[in-house]
């Protein structure tokens, strides 16, 4: 038998091997839905034992382009550390993968690789630090969906918000035409058009999720207007909400962000899933308003790390120097 590993890179579908995919971020389905995005590039990486796969990750490059304030630069984006077979050494795997994409995304001129989502707090620390990337310290919250409803983690003051909204009109459902499609994405992306950082993917990926079934669209609508929106990827027993936006500043007693964000938590809890990830809280600042908001829902704190790499070796090592530990 053949013990020596070997690694590769996959870029076209057609080319993808027999995988076991248990986590939807690093799956042959989330591949597909990132080739047919237009400014999107999908890179699986293979580690293989003979004939067969024991590791694999997916990285995505995303070219970034805005007028206001102007831009335009690549980025590398992973979610989470990959997928291995059991009994093998995860360390060493992902350190191989975790060389392999790092020279590939550098040679294709990509400005920072960005990992996130990761199982534990100090996974890879030590390979991460080899391979020339810095921590930045973050934030997640976390709501279990089991053991006790939603209903009885919420703050009280909250759900009385919620229930006044809805008194006025207010309702949240999963997007069922081309007309919420359209408002749905016309309202995230003016929510996030001057937030330098946060990356909106084309309308094109939302659809695909939609129609695919790997992930949830809600609209929160008020009088047949569009006043908050968000997406939900779910996957196994979890979901994660990935992008979530509202007109809370136009509709302020309407409360549209807390309408939104119950919507896909009783959603998530009605069909049986375990938990619900929210998957951008931010930098742990003791005050936060929106990781305050977020927790009065029921959940509870993560600290862990977000890993990042620039290719233009000043820049690593001004931006590792300011969020050094």
């Amino acid at each position: 038998m053949n013990d020596e590993l070997r690694v590769s890179i996959v870029t076209k579908s057609e080319e993808l091997p027999d995988m076991t995919c248990a986590s939807f971020f690093h799956s042959t389905d989330f591949f597909r839905i990132i080739e047919k995005t237009p400014g999107q590039l999908p890179y699986m990486v293979v580690v293989r034992r003979g004939d067969n796969v024991v590791a694999h990750m997916l990285a995505t490059l995303r070219r970034r382009g805005s007028l206001v304030p102007p831009y335009l630069f690549s980025q590398g984006r992973v979610y989470g550390e990959g997928e291995y077979s059991e009994g093998e050494d995860k360390d060493e795997l992902f350190k191989l993968m975790l060389k392999a994409i790092t020279r590939k995304l550098r040679r294709r001129m990509c400005l920072y690789i960005e990992f996130s989502d990761l199982g534990h707090k100090m996974f890879g620390y030590r390979v991460f630090r080899n391979n020339g990337y810095f921590p930045v310290q973050w934030m997640e919250i976390h709501n279990s969906l089991h053991s006790l409803s939603p209903q009885e983690r919420i703050n009280e003051k909250t759900l009385q918000r919620i229930e006044h909204a809805h008194e006025a009109g207010v309702s949240s459902h999963e997007v069922e035409t081309e007309e919420e499609m359209n408002g749905f994405y016309h309202l995230l992306s003016r929510f996030f058009s001057l937030k330098v950082r946060r990356y909106l993917p084309p309308k094109k990926t939302f659809e695909l999720l939609h129609t695919t079934g790997n992930g949830r669209l809600f609209v929160t609508k008020h009088k047949n207007k569009v006043i908050g929106g968000s997406c939900c990827v779910y996957s196994g027993n979890n979901v994660y909400l990935w992008y979530m936006a509202s007109k809370r500043k136009s509709h302020p007693t309407l409360h549209p962000s807390a309408v939104t964000i119950w919507k896909a938590i009783t959603h998530a809890y009605e069909h049986d899933k375990w938990h619900i990830y929210f998957m951008d809280v931010g930098l742990p600042f003791k005050k936060n308003r929106y990781r305050d908001f977020i927790l009065s829902f029921g959940g509870k704190e993560v600290g862990t790390y977000r890993w990042f790499r620039f290719s233009i070796p000043w820049m690593n090592k001004l931006v590792g120097w300011f969020y050094r530990e």
